[in-house]
């Protein structure tokens, strides 16, 4: 078992209650953490080509356009 807690809060009562993770739950955390990383990492090499492609057309370097920006 994981010594990660969940805590779970009810507005009608009040009340919070924290308590450990299940086996299941730590595993289903773990696989969003590892999909949530790759959707990053693909959504940073697409900026990054799409910055490169956009240089590419304008003809300019990327310290270039950081001088035009500001």
């Amino acid at each position: 078992m994981t010594n990660e807690n969940i805590a779970i809060y009810n507005a009608k009562t009040d009340e919070l209650i924290v308590r450990a993770m299940t086996d299941e739950e730590a595993d289903t955390r773990g696989n969003e953490i590892a999909v949530n990383a790759k959707i990053k990492a693909e959504q940073e090499s697409a900026t990054t080509a799409a910055k490169a492609s956009l240089l590419a057309r304008l003809g300019i370097t990327a310290d270039e356009a950081k001088l035009l920006i500001g």
